[in-house]
């Protein structure tokens, strides 16, 4: 009998930790079923008159010039305090986005600019090698993480620069760990009029971004759970 009982003592405690992993594992993909649910409701009236600490994303190539176009229209007062992030190559952005801000602080007569103008590590440069750029992703990732930890965004601000990427992913898995739930816009670039860029395409399918929205009809015909807003250049 004693000898019974330690033999089924000794299976319980070998079949522990894989219990508990599997538990972990359904624990975490429930969780993120749930986020994904509520990402996909429409986003709930705000009754707090509290500014949101809102995260940009700049990029070359038009990217930034359009997010621009966007902030103009944007309720400054209402996101606030307003961060900056282009990579670490792309000055000419984060040039642009004080110019913004300067501009903004002149016509209201603010003194200080409430604002933050960060770079981030790019995961793969034009032309560099797929074996190297296994090194620097992993970098860039960490620095992705570390940016986000200091910065904790309200709300996510994006149109398609590659370096967006990261810190989606982070956004969201923020929410599934329940260290701050972001609010994620993805505006896709008005160049895009028959098919979504490689960033769009990776939220859309994922489901990482709460809203998500379209310039073009044909597009939003073709991806429906995007939002036809018009040009806005």
């Amino acid at each position: 009998m004693e000898k019974n009982s330690s033999c089924c003592f000794s299976s319980i405690s070998s079949n522990l930790p894989i219990t508990c992993f599997i538990t972990f594992i359904a624990i975490i993909l429930v969780r993120i079923l749930y986020v994904i649910w509520r990402t996909c409701k429409p986003l709930r009236k705000r009754t707090s008159q509290q500014p949101l600490s809102t995260l940009i994303v700049l990029g070359s190539g038009g990217h930034t010039a359009e997010m621009v176009n966007l902030l103009f229209v944007l309720q400054k007062n209402k996101f606030t305090p307003r961060f900056y992030i282009a990579a670490a190559t792309d000055n000419m952005s984060l040039q642009k986005a004080r110019v913004l801000e300067n501009s903004l602080a002149d016509s209201s007569g603010v003194k200080e600019i409430s604002a933050e103008f960060m770079q981030i590590y790019r995961s793969r440069e034009v032309g560099q090698s797929y074996v190297t750029s296994v090194w620097t992703t992993l970098v860039a990732l960490a620095h992705a993480l570390w940016l986000m930890i200091k910065i904790r965004p309200q709300v996510v601000l994006c149109n398609g620069p590659g370096t967006c990427i990261p810190l989606c992913v982070i956004a969201f898995s923020f929410k599934v760990v329940g260290i701050r739930w972001s609010s994620i816009f993805y505006v896709e670039s008005i160049a895009r009029v028959k098919r979504l860029s490689l960033s769009g395409l990776l939220l859309y399918k994922l489901r990482i971004a709460d809203q998500f929205f379209v310039q073009w009809p044909q597009l939003q015909r073709k991806y429906p759970r995007a939002h036809y807003v018009g040009c806005l250049m």
